[in-house]
Protein backbone atom coordinates (compact mmCIF):
# COMPACT_ATOMS: atom_id res chain seq x y z
CA UNK A 1 0.00 0.00 0.00
CA UNK A 2 1.10 3.40 -1.07
CA UNK A 3 2.61 5.11 2.51
CA UNK A 4 -0.32 7.90 2.20
CA UNK A 5 -2.81 5.56 0.81
CA UNK A 6 -6.39 5.24 2.88
CA UNK A 7 -8.82 2.55 3.44
CA UNK A 8 -11.75 2.16 5.07
CA UNK A 9 -10.39 1.38 8.50
CA UNK A 10 -6.90 3.00 8.41
CA UNK A 11 -5.49 6.76 7.53
CA UNK A 12 -2.65 8.56 7.79
CA UNK A 13 -0.84 9.23 11.51
CA UNK A 14 -1.77 12.73 12.20
CA UNK A 15 1.81 12.83 13.92
CA UNK A 16 3.07 11.90 10.58
CA UNK A 17 5.33 13.59 8.09
CA UNK A 18 3.10 16.03 6.43
CA UNK A 19 1.83 15.11 3.30
CA UNK A 20 -1.38 15.14 0.81
CA UNK A 21 -3.22 12.71 3.43
CA UNK A 22 -2.57 14.25 6.80
CA UNK A 23 -4.08 16.74 9.19
CA UNK A 24 -3.89 20.74 8.47
CA UNK A 25 -0.29 21.50 9.59
CA UNK A 26 0.29 24.22 11.86
CA UNK A 27 0.62 26.86 9.40
CA UNK A 28 -2.53 26.18 7.96
CA UNK A 29 -5.27 26.79 10.64
CA UNK A 30 -7.98 24.84 10.42
CA UNK A 31 -11.36 26.98 9.57
CA UNK A 32 -13.54 24.38 9.49
CA UNK A 33 -15.18 22.36 6.03
CA UNK A 34 -17.06 24.56 4.71
CA UNK A 35 -16.32 27.23 2.23
CA UNK A 36 -17.18 30.73 2.29
CA UNK A 37 -20.56 30.90 -0.22
CA UNK A 38 -18.63 33.94 -2.86
CA UNK A 39 -15.68 31.26 -3.05
CA UNK A 40 -17.58 28.24 -3.48
CA UNK A 41 -19.67 30.00 -6.15
CA UNK A 42 -17.24 31.19 -7.98
CA UNK A 43 -15.40 28.03 -8.46
CA UNK A 44 -18.50 25.70 -8.65
CA UNK A 45 -20.94 28.03 -10.87
CA UNK A 46 -19.86 28.34 -14.85
CA UNK A 47 -20.74 31.95 -14.06
CA UNK A 48 -17.70 31.95 -11.75
CA UNK A 49 -15.48 31.42 -14.77
CA UNK A 50 -16.67 34.25 -17.02
CA UNK A 51 -13.19 36.03 -15.60
CA UNK A 52 -10.12 33.97 -14.68
CA UNK A 53 -8.97 36.70 -12.71
CA UNK A 54 -11.40 36.69 -10.05
CA UNK A 55 -11.33 33.02 -10.15
CA UNK A 56 -7.64 32.33 -10.09
CA UNK A 57 -7.99 34.67 -6.73
CA UNK A 58 -10.66 32.01 -5.34
CA UNK A 59 -8.54 28.95 -6.01
CA UNK A 60 -5.69 30.58 -4.38
CA UNK A 61 -7.24 31.42 -1.22
CA UNK A 62 -8.72 27.61 -1.48
CA UNK A 63 -4.97 26.33 -1.30
CA UNK A 64 -4.47 28.86 1.37
CA UNK A 65 -6.87 28.90 3.92
CA UNK A 66 -9.03 25.90 3.11
CA UNK A 67 -7.20 23.14 0.67
CA UNK A 68 -9.99 20.46 1.09
CA UNK A 69 -13.25 22.63 1.89
CA UNK A 70 -16.88 21.46 1.66
CA UNK A 71 -19.13 23.88 -0.63
CA UNK A 72 -22.43 24.12 -0.23
CA UNK A 73 -24.47 25.57 -2.93
CA UNK A 74 -28.22 25.51 -3.65
CA UNK A 75 -28.91 23.19 -6.33
CA UNK A 76 -25.91 21.26 -6.05
CA UNK A 77 -25.00 18.25 -4.22
CA UNK A 78 -22.02 19.14 -1.74
CA UNK A 79 -19.12 18.93 -3.07
CA UNK A 80 -15.13 19.20 -1.64
CA UNK A 81 -13.23 20.95 -3.43
CA UNK A 82 -9.84 19.61 -4.12
CA UNK A 83 -7.19 22.57 -4.79
CA UNK A 84 -3.68 21.26 -3.99
CA UNK A 85 -1.91 19.21 -6.35
CA UNK A 86 -0.46 16.46 -3.82
CA UNK A 87 -4.40 15.98 -2.75
CA UNK A 88 -5.44 15.83 -6.59
CA UNK A 89 -2.49 13.12 -7.45
CA UNK A 90 -3.44 11.10 -4.21
CA UNK A 91 -7.53 11.19 -5.38
CA UNK A 92 -6.74 10.32 -8.58
CA UNK A 93 -3.82 7.09 -8.09
CA UNK A 94 -6.79 5.19 -6.29
CA UNK A 95 -9.98 4.45 -8.37
CA UNK A 96 -11.13 2.06 -5.64
CA UNK A 97 -11.28 4.36 -3.15
CA UNK A 98 -12.52 7.27 -5.13
CA UNK A 99 -14.65 6.40 -8.09
CA UNK A 100 -14.92 8.13 -11.66
CA UNK A 101 -18.13 6.37 -12.49
CA UNK A 102 -19.08 3.97 -10.25
CA UNK A 103 -21.02 1.48 -12.32
CA UNK A 104 -24.23 2.24 -14.90
CA UNK A 105 -26.64 1.36 -12.25
CA UNK A 106 -29.30 3.92 -10.53
CA UNK A 107 -27.25 6.19 -8.46
CA UNK A 108 -24.56 6.18 -10.32
CA UNK A 109 -22.00 8.62 -10.00
CA UNK A 110 -21.38 11.94 -12.59
CA UNK A 111 -17.49 12.50 -12.90
CA UNK A 112 -18.55 15.81 -14.87
CA UNK A 113 -20.07 17.94 -12.47
CA UNK A 114 -23.43 19.58 -12.74
CA UNK A 115 -26.55 20.80 -11.02
CA UNK A 116 -29.00 18.14 -9.47
CA UNK A 117 -31.56 19.25 -11.78
CA UNK A 118 -29.17 18.28 -14.99
CA UNK A 119 -28.31 15.23 -12.87
CA UNK A 120 -32.16 14.00 -12.63
CA UNK A 121 -32.65 15.17 -16.31
CA UNK A 122 -30.11 12.80 -17.30
CA UNK A 123 -31.86 9.29 -15.01
CA UNK A 124 -34.88 10.52 -16.76
CA UNK A 125 -33.09 9.60 -19.95
CA UNK A 126 -31.30 6.28 -18.98
CA UNK A 127 -33.58 5.05 -16.24
CA UNK A 128 -31.76 6.46 -13.54
CA UNK A 129 -28.08 6.00 -14.30
CA UNK A 130 -26.22 8.85 -14.33
CA UNK A 131 -23.64 7.00 -17.00
CA UNK A 132 -24.90 9.16 -19.84
CA UNK A 133 -21.53 7.56 -22.36
CA UNK A 134 -19.47 4.62 -22.15
CA UNK A 135 -16.44 6.81 -22.75
CA UNK A 136 -13.22 6.38 -20.19
CA UNK A 137 -14.51 9.36 -18.32
CA UNK A 138 -17.36 7.50 -16.43
CA UNK A 139 -15.49 3.97 -16.49
CA UNK A 140 -13.11 2.42 -13.49
CA UNK A 141 -11.11 -0.26 -13.33
CA UNK A 142 -11.22 -3.38 -14.73
CA UNK A 143 -13.63 -1.78 -17.29
CA UNK A 144 -12.02 1.30 -17.79
CA UNK A 145 -8.68 -0.82 -18.63
CA UNK A 146 -10.68 -3.14 -21.49
CA UNK A 147 -11.67 0.00 -23.38
CA UNK A 148 -8.51 1.82 -23.26
CA UNK A 149 -6.57 -0.78 -24.11
CA UNK A 150 -8.37 -0.65 -27.65
CA UNK A 151 -6.68 2.22 -29.06
CA UNK A 152 -3.45 2.80 -25.86
CA UNK A 153 -1.22 1.50 -28.41
CA UNK A 154 -2.24 3.93 -31.28
CA UNK A 155 -1.30 7.09 -28.83
CA UNK A 156 1.64 5.89 -27.69
CA UNK A 157 4.68 8.43 -28.46
CA UNK A 158 6.49 5.54 -31.03
CA UNK A 159 3.58 5.05 -32.99
CA UNK A 160 2.75 8.89 -33.10
CA UNK A 161 6.17 9.61 -34.38
CA UNK A 162 5.62 8.42 -37.53
CA UNK A 163 2.61 10.98 -38.30
CA UNK A 164 4.78 14.00 -37.13
CA UNK A 165 5.62 14.51 -41.11
CA UNK A 166 1.89 14.56 -42.06
CA UNK A 167 1.06 16.73 -38.72
CA UNK A 168 3.69 19.10 -39.91
CA UNK A 169 2.48 19.49 -43.36
CA UNK A 170 -1.20 20.07 -41.54
CA UNK A 171 0.37 22.49 -39.70
CA UNK A 172 2.26 24.71 -42.28
CA UNK A 173 -1.34 24.42 -44.90
CA UNK A 174 -3.06 26.15 -42.09
CA UNK A 175 -0.52 28.82 -41.50
CA UNK A 176 -0.64 29.12 -45.29
CA UNK A 177 -4.29 29.17 -45.62
CA UNK A 178 -5.15 31.09 -42.50
CA UNK A 179 -2.64 33.83 -42.02
CA UNK A 180 -0.55 36.12 -44.97
CA UNK A 181 2.64 37.59 -44.63
CA UNK A 182 2.17 41.01 -42.94
CA UNK A 183 -0.10 42.54 -41.38
CA UNK A 184 -2.73 39.46 -39.66
CA UNK A 185 -5.20 41.59 -37.86
CA UNK A 186 -7.42 38.53 -36.50
CA UNK A 187 -9.43 36.64 -33.36
CA UNK A 188 -6.58 34.41 -32.80
CA UNK A 189 -9.08 31.71 -31.19
CA UNK A 190 -12.10 32.07 -34.00
CA UNK A 191 -9.93 32.26 -36.76
CA UNK A 192 -6.94 30.08 -36.56
CA UNK A 193 -6.13 28.25 -32.90
CA UNK A 194 -9.79 25.83 -33.59
CA UNK A 195 -9.35 25.11 -36.68
CA UNK A 196 -5.54 23.26 -37.50
CA UNK A 197 -6.42 20.52 -33.99
CA UNK A 198 -9.81 20.13 -35.43
CA UNK A 199 -8.05 19.48 -39.12
CA UNK A 200 -5.02 16.99 -37.48
CA UNK A 201 -7.37 14.67 -35.15
CA UNK A 202 -10.15 14.31 -38.28
CA UNK A 203 -7.55 13.92 -40.89
CA UNK A 204 -5.78 10.94 -38.44
CA UNK A 205 -9.60 9.68 -37.17
CA UNK A 206 -10.43 9.47 -40.97
CA UNK A 207 -13.59 11.97 -40.75
CA UNK A 208 -13.97 13.69 -43.85
CA UNK A 209 -12.89 17.33 -44.17
CA UNK A 210 -16.38 18.30 -45.85
CA UNK A 211 -17.69 16.97 -42.00
CA UNK A 212 -14.92 18.84 -40.05
CA UNK A 213 -17.56 22.13 -39.73
CA UNK A 214 -20.07 19.79 -38.34
CA UNK A 215 -17.72 17.91 -36.18
CA UNK A 216 -16.61 21.52 -34.72
CA UNK A 217 -20.30 23.25 -34.19
CA UNK A 218 -21.19 19.94 -32.12
CA UNK A 219 -17.89 20.35 -29.78
CA UNK A 220 -18.78 23.44 -28.92
CA UNK A 221 -22.19 22.79 -27.58
CA UNK A 222 -21.08 19.67 -26.20
CA UNK A 223 -18.74 21.87 -24.04
CA UNK A 224 -20.44 25.43 -24.28
CA UNK A 225 -24.04 23.68 -22.39
CA UNK A 226 -23.31 27.03 -19.76
CA UNK A 227 -22.61 29.48 -22.12
CA UNK A 228 -25.12 31.90 -23.92
CA UNK A 229 -22.64 31.76 -27.19
CA UNK A 230 -23.19 28.08 -27.63
CA UNK A 231 -26.04 27.33 -27.18
CA UNK A 232 -28.55 25.41 -29.07
CA UNK A 233 -31.64 26.61 -30.51
CA UNK A 234 -33.63 23.21 -29.58
CA UNK A 235 -33.06 23.97 -25.71
CA UNK A 236 -34.54 26.06 -23.64
CA UNK A 237 -32.29 28.78 -22.14
CA UNK A 238 -31.97 29.72 -18.52
CA UNK A 239 -33.62 26.53 -16.96
CA UNK A 240 -32.21 24.58 -14.26
CA UNK A 241 -32.01 21.51 -16.85
CA UNK A 242 -30.95 23.50 -19.71
CA UNK A 243 -26.95 22.30 -19.54
CA UNK A 244 -28.10 18.48 -19.09
CA UNK A 245 -30.37 18.73 -22.21
CA UNK A 246 -27.98 20.80 -24.33
CA UNK A 247 -25.06 17.89 -23.41
CA UNK A 248 -27.67 14.82 -24.16
CA UNK A 249 -28.74 16.51 -27.37
CA UNK A 250 -25.62 17.19 -28.94
CA UNK A 251 -24.56 13.27 -27.62
CA UNK A 252 -27.43 12.34 -29.70
CA UNK A 253 -26.09 14.02 -33.21
CA UNK A 254 -22.68 12.73 -32.07
CA UNK A 255 -24.05 8.92 -32.34
CA UNK A 256 -26.01 9.83 -35.13
CA UNK A 257 -23.61 10.62 -37.24
CA UNK A 258 -20.70 8.40 -35.91
CA UNK A 259 -23.34 5.23 -35.96
CA UNK A 260 -22.81 5.47 -39.80
CA UNK A 261 -19.19 5.60 -39.75
CA UNK A 262 -18.97 2.57 -37.23
CA UNK A 263 -20.96 0.43 -39.53
CA UNK A 264 -18.81 1.75 -42.56
CA UNK A 265 -15.10 0.51 -40.89
CA UNK A 266 -16.89 -2.97 -40.06
CA UNK A 267 -17.32 -3.59 -43.69
CA UNK A 268 -14.58 -1.28 -45.07
CA UNK A 269 -11.38 -1.29 -42.93
CA UNK A 270 -9.36 1.44 -43.56
CA UNK A 271 -5.54 2.76 -41.96
CA UNK A 272 -7.11 5.11 -39.48
CA UNK A 273 -8.26 5.12 -36.02
CA UNK A 274 -11.44 5.15 -36.68
CA UNK A 275 -11.19 1.34 -37.74
CA UNK A 276 -9.06 0.35 -34.42
CA UNK A 277 -12.07 1.25 -32.70
CA UNK A 278 -14.82 0.43 -34.52
CA UNK A 279 -13.38 -2.96 -35.43
CA UNK A 280 -12.10 -3.14 -31.88
CA UNK A 281 -13.67 -7.47 -30.55
CA UNK A 282 -14.12 -8.35 -26.85
CA UNK A 283 -12.03 -11.89 -25.61
CA UNK A 284 -15.36 -13.92 -27.20
CA UNK A 285 -14.41 -12.47 -30.70
CA UNK A 286 -17.87 -10.32 -30.86
CA UNK A 287 -17.59 -6.47 -31.22
CA UNK A 288 -17.64 -4.04 -28.58
CA UNK A 289 -20.84 -2.60 -28.17
CA UNK A 290 -21.22 0.34 -30.38
CA UNK A 291 -21.86 2.59 -27.61
CA UNK A 292 -18.17 2.18 -26.66
CA UNK A 293 -17.19 3.29 -30.15
CA UNK A 294 -19.72 5.70 -30.06
CA UNK A 295 -17.90 7.37 -26.45
CA UNK A 296 -14.16 7.16 -28.01
CA UNK A 297 -15.14 8.87 -30.86
CA UNK A 298 -17.02 11.34 -29.39
CA UNK A 299 -14.03 11.96 -27.13
CA UNK A 300 -11.61 12.23 -29.52
CA UNK A 301 -14.17 14.74 -31.88
CA UNK A 302 -13.99 17.15 -28.68
CA UNK A 303 -11.55 16.59 -26.41
CA UNK A 304 -9.03 15.89 -28.92
CA UNK A 305 -8.87 19.04 -30.79
CA UNK A 306 -10.48 21.65 -27.99
CA UNK A 307 -8.57 21.43 -25.58
CA UNK A 308 -5.10 21.51 -27.92
CA UNK A 309 -6.66 24.88 -29.56
CA UNK A 310 -7.23 26.13 -25.56
CA UNK A 311 -3.87 25.65 -25.03
CA UNK A 312 -2.28 26.80 -28.25
CA UNK A 313 -4.57 30.22 -27.79
CA UNK A 314 -3.38 30.69 -24.34
CA UNK A 315 0.24 30.04 -24.76
CA UNK A 316 0.34 32.69 -27.61
CA UNK A 317 -1.60 35.26 -25.53
CA UNK A 318 1.19 34.93 -22.63
CA UNK A 319 4.02 35.48 -25.85
CA UNK A 320 1.94 38.47 -26.85
CA UNK A 321 2.23 39.71 -23.12
CA UNK A 322 6.15 38.67 -22.90
CA UNK A 323 7.60 39.87 -26.05
CA UNK A 324 10.71 38.69 -24.12
CA UNK A 325 9.61 35.46 -23.52
CA UNK A 326 9.05 35.28 -27.33
CA UNK A 327 12.32 36.41 -28.80
CA UNK A 328 13.96 34.05 -25.97
CA UNK A 329 12.03 31.21 -27.78
CA UNK A 330 12.42 32.07 -31.03
CA UNK A 331 16.44 32.39 -30.43
CA UNK A 332 16.31 28.76 -28.79
CA UNK A 333 14.12 26.56 -30.05
CA UNK A 334 15.08 23.95 -28.04
CA UNK A 335 12.65 25.58 -25.19
CA UNK A 336 9.70 24.76 -27.73
CA UNK A 337 8.92 21.36 -25.68
CA UNK A 338 9.10 23.61 -22.21
CA UNK A 339 7.33 26.03 -23.97
CA UNK A 340 4.37 23.71 -24.61
CA UNK A 341 4.50 21.85 -21.00
CA UNK A 342 4.42 25.66 -19.33
CA UNK A 343 1.32 26.37 -21.81
CA UNK A 344 -0.32 23.51 -20.56
CA UNK A 345 -0.15 24.36 -17.04
CA UNK A 346 -1.03 27.80 -17.58
CA UNK A 347 -4.32 26.90 -19.54
CA UNK A 348 -4.71 23.66 -18.16
CA UNK A 349 -8.47 23.66 -20.18
CA UNK A 350 -9.85 20.72 -18.35
CA UNK A 351 -10.83 22.78 -15.11
CA UNK A 352 -12.37 19.80 -13.23
CA UNK A 353 -13.40 16.43 -13.06
CA UNK A 354 -14.89 14.96 -9.98
CA UNK A 355 -14.35 11.56 -7.86
CA UNK A 356 -17.00 9.67 -5.26
CA UNK A 357 -15.69 7.94 -2.10
CA UNK A 358 -16.67 4.33 -1.82
CA UNK A 359 -16.06 4.21 1.68
CA UNK A 360 -14.98 5.89 4.44
CA UNK A 361 -11.95 7.30 5.23
CA UNK A 362 -9.67 10.44 6.31
CA UNK A 363 -8.49 13.16 4.00
CA UNK A 364 -5.76 15.75 4.41
CA UNK A 365 -7.99 15.75 8.14
CA UNK A 366 -11.30 15.99 7.18
CA UNK A 367 -13.52 12.88 7.90
CA UNK A 368 -14.62 11.82 4.55
CA UNK A 369 -18.23 9.54 4.52
CA UNK A 370 -18.69 6.77 1.82
CA UNK A 371 -20.67 8.57 -1.52
CA UNK A 372 -18.87 12.21 -0.40
CA UNK A 373 -18.06 13.61 -3.66
CA UNK A 374 -14.90 15.66 -4.43
CA UNK A 375 -14.24 18.53 -7.26
CA UNK A 376 -10.37 18.03 -8.31
CA UNK A 377 -9.85 21.39 -9.42
CA UNK A 378 -6.40 20.80 -11.87
CA UNK A 379 -5.94 24.71 -13.15
CA UNK A 380 -5.53 25.48 -8.81
CA UNK A 381 -2.90 22.39 -9.04
CA UNK A 382 -0.89 23.81 -11.71
CA UNK A 383 -0.24 27.21 -9.78
CA UNK A 384 0.58 25.40 -6.18
CA UNK A 385 3.59 26.95 -4.81
CA UNK A 386 4.21 23.84 -2.87
CA UNK A 387 5.26 22.41 -6.52
CA UNK A 388 5.65 25.62 -8.79
CA UNK A 389 8.18 28.38 -7.62
CA UNK A 390 6.43 31.62 -8.59
CA UNK A 391 3.62 29.74 -9.89
CA UNK A 392 1.94 33.33 -11.58
CA UNK A 393 4.83 33.88 -14.11
CA UNK A 394 4.76 32.22 -17.37
CA UNK A 395 7.95 30.65 -18.08
CA UNK A 396 8.66 28.81 -20.66
CA UNK A 397 12.14 26.78 -19.45
CA UNK A 398 10.43 26.10 -16.10
CA UNK A 399 12.36 22.82 -15.03
CA UNK A 400 10.97 20.67 -13.40
CA UNK A 401 7.58 21.18 -14.66
CA UNK A 402 5.19 18.59 -12.80
CA UNK A 403 2.30 20.09 -13.95
CA UNK A 404 -1.25 17.84 -14.00
CA UNK A 405 -3.18 19.39 -17.19
CA UNK A 406 -4.11 16.14 -18.49
CA UNK A 407 -4.46 14.29 -14.78
CA UNK A 408 -3.01 11.74 -13.20
CA UNK A 409 -3.21 7.99 -12.41
CA UNK A 410 -5.85 5.62 -14.72
CA UNK A 411 -7.66 8.75 -16.10
CA UNK A 412 -4.46 10.47 -17.59
CA UNK A 413 -5.52 11.64 -20.73
CA UNK A 414 -4.79 8.74 -23.27
CA UNK A 415 -4.07 11.83 -25.95
CA UNK A 416 -1.69 14.08 -24.27
CA UNK A 417 1.11 12.66 -26.67
CA UNK A 418 -0.53 13.46 -29.66
CA UNK A 419 -1.23 17.23 -28.03
CA UNK A 420 1.88 17.12 -27.55
CA UNK A 421 2.71 17.02 -30.64
CA UNK A 422 0.41 18.76 -32.60
CA UNK A 423 1.49 21.80 -30.59
CA UNK A 424 5.11 21.41 -30.44
CA UNK A 425 4.76 21.11 -34.29
CA UNK A 426 2.72 24.20 -34.76
CA UNK A 427 5.19 26.49 -32.63
CA UNK A 428 8.10 25.38 -34.71
CA UNK A 429 6.19 26.55 -37.89
CA UNK A 430 4.77 29.29 -36.63
CA UNK A 431 7.09 30.79 -34.34
CA UNK A 432 10.03 31.42 -36.48
CA UNK A 433 7.63 33.52 -38.73
CA UNK A 434 6.30 36.38 -36.07
CA UNK A 435 7.57 39.11 -36.37
CA UNK A 436 5.51 40.63 -33.17
CA UNK A 437 1.97 39.80 -31.75
CA UNK A 438 0.22 42.55 -29.94
CA UNK A 439 -3.37 42.40 -28.15
CA UNK A 440 -5.40 44.50 -30.12
CA UNK A 441 -9.38 44.18 -28.65
CA UNK A 442 -10.98 42.65 -25.19
CA UNK A 443 -10.18 38.69 -24.78
CA UNK A 444 -13.29 36.69 -23.53
CA UNK A 445 -13.38 33.42 -22.04
CA UNK A 446 -15.92 30.63 -22.50
CA UNK A 447 -18.18 30.36 -19.74
CA UNK A 448 -17.47 26.38 -18.51
CA UNK A 449 -16.89 25.16 -14.97
CA UNK A 450 -15.79 22.10 -17.18
CA UNK A 451 -13.03 22.50 -20.77
CA UNK A 452 -12.93 25.67 -21.96
CA UNK A 453 -10.46 28.58 -22.26
CA UNK A 454 -10.27 31.54 -24.11
CA UNK A 455 -13.21 32.04 -26.75
CA UNK A 456 -12.15 35.19 -28.16
CA UNK A 457 -8.35 37.15 -28.41
CA UNK A 458 -8.18 39.89 -30.83
CA UNK A 459 -4.81 39.83 -31.85
CA UNK A 460 -2.63 41.98 -34.88
CA UNK A 461 -0.18 39.37 -36.04
CA UNK A 462 2.87 40.61 -37.69
CA UNK A 463 4.41 37.48 -39.81
CA UNK A 464 7.54 37.72 -41.78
Amino acid sequence: MHPNEVSATESADPTGPTGPIAPVGPDMPDVGPTVPDDIARRVVLPEGHRDDGPLFEAYRWLRENNPLGRAEIEGYDPVWLVSKHADIMEIERQPDVFTSGGGDEPGSHNPILQNQAGDAFTRSLTGGSLRILETLTYLDPPEHTAIKDIAADWFRPANLKKWEDDIRVLAREAIGTRLRTGTNDIDFVQDFALFYPLHVIMSLFGVPEADEPRMMGLTQEFFGTDDPDAQRADVEPLTPEAAAQQWSAAISDFYAYFDTLVEDRRTTPRDDLATIIAGARREDGEYHAKTFAYGWFIAIATAGHDTTSSTMAGTVEQLALHPDQLAKVQDNPELIPGLVNEGLRWASPVKQFTRRATRDCTLRGRNISKGDRFMLLYQSANRDTDVFGEPEVFRPERRPNKHIAFGYGPHMCIGQHLAKLELRVMLEELLPRIRSIEITGERKVVRTNFVGGLRKLPVRLELR
